[in-house]
């Protein structure tokens, strides 16, 4: 069976993007390959963190995976900064990574142009990504089109580390999924639902209210023309809300479009509204009883054991071959 590893963010709320983006892609993958599922939570140091807001929301996003369908007995589940050798690891491929590269990253680029005050650490965490991955010899890495460079270069770090040292990694290959790869925001279709804005109008939390969801959905952004369909570049507001749908009734765009070809505007916020309602309301039922318990902590430490012994192991030969230790 082919290894994939997909990363659960600890920083920001989950939400209906997260879901749909990633969790429920996850919970499909489980069926199909050896899961191995981990918290960054070491990049998400690369900007200021409240360390108890931190904590905790590890512990909730952890839960509302598991409450979103991920099976503990199908996957690996860990901590990132339970495992130093990730870190030790990403010292050697950062050693390895020519500047060029890591300034082309575009997450990079783009954080930059908005604050002259980055860390270091901002610009060198796809190459702790890099570790990350191929420490463990994924086949695949589950990731969003905007995370697909940073796989690109783990391809190039292993590759490169192969031909100098010897065959040693797994060369990785992004796993995209092709419906629901990108949810937008609603009040702002041209941008990705994001967990880490301020302004909350347009994004869906998987634990708002049926009242809170019901009323950004009804407020969503479209357009004027009230024609169904699916158009991104010229009717993003109207797309998203197809590709939501779409991606939680599980059914191909051809058919929902075809589902909603004789309705109104108002008739697909409402449907689209009920099937969001719907999904959440049982995904919020399962946290509750999740985050109540000890159930986290358990399979947190019994993901660490079984990953520290995989990691020590490929970090120890990475090591030797490079010319370092005893």
């Amino acid at each position: 069976m082919k290894r994939l590893l997909a990363g659960l963010k600890p920083s920001g709320e989950l939400t209906l993007g997260s879901y749909i983006g990633g969790i429920k892609q996850s919970v499909i993958y489980q069926q199909e390959y050896e899961s191995y599922i981990f918290v960054p939570d070491l990049h998400s140091i690369t900007v200021p963190q409240d360390p108890t807001i931190l904590k905790e929301r590890i512990k909730k996003n952890v839960a509302l995976y598991l409450a979103c369908g991920i099976d503990p007995d199908k996957n690996t589940i860990y901590l990132q900064s339970d495992n130093l050798y990730h870190t030790n690891l990403s010292w050697i491929f950062e050693c390895l990574t020519y500047m060029g590269e890591a300034s082309r990253m575009t997450q990079y680029k783009d954080k930059a142009s908005k604050n002259k005050n980055v860390s270091v650490g901002l610009f060198t965490y796809p190459i702790l990504m890099t570790a990350d991955i191929l420490l463990y010899d994924i086949d695949y890495v589950a990731v969003g089109i905007d995370q697909k460079q940073h796989v690109e270069l783990a391809r190039n770090l292993a590759e490169r580390f192969n031909n100098r040292f010897g065959n040693t990694f797994t060369v990785p290959n992004p796993l995209i999924p092709k419906i629901g790869a990108k949810i937008m925001d609603l009040q702002n279709p041209t941008k990705k639902m994001s967990k880490s804005e301020g302004d909350t109008k347009g994004t869906i939390l998987l634990l708002d209210s049926e009242e809170i969801i019901r009323k950004k959905i009804m407020s969503a952004v479209t357009d004027s023309d009230n024609k169904i369909l699916y158009d991104p570049e010229n009717k993003p507001g109207i797309s998203n809300l197809l590709t939501i749908y779409s991606a939680l009734k599980d059914i191909t765009m051809e058919q929902t479009v075809k589902h909603f070809e004789n309705m109104n505007y108002g008739s697909l916020k409402k449907e689209v509204a009920d099937v969001v309602v719907d999904a959440l309301t049982n995904i919020q039922q399962k946290y509750n009883e999740i985050i109540n318990s000890t159930i986290v902590d358990e399979i947190l430490d019994k993901g660490k054991e079984k990953v520290i012994k995989i990691a020590k192991a490929k970090y120890e030969e990475a090591l030797k071959k490079v010319g370092l230790g005893r």
